[in-house]
């Protein structure tokens, strides 16, 4: 069984901006990814979900990728 990313890497926060992160979760269409596929923790996942939201907010990841 795979391990939570965050856990492993041992980062306590996700950041809005860094984008690099952020893109890791994110699917073709600029989707965010179940919680099953990219195996994070429930809390993980909400505060990735809350990041992607801010970074599309502020214009760094697109809303809808073509």
């Amino acid at each position: 069984m795979k391990q939570c990313f965050f856990s492993q890497n041992n980062i306590k926060y996700v950041d809005y901006k860094d984008v690099e992160l952020l893109k890791k979760f994110l699917n073709p269409h600029a989707r965010v990814q179940g919680k099953k596929k990219t195996n994070v923790k429930a809390r993980s996942q909400r505060q990735l979900a809350q990041a992607i939201k801010r970074a599309r907010f502020m214009a760094l990841l697109p809303f809808v990728a073509r």
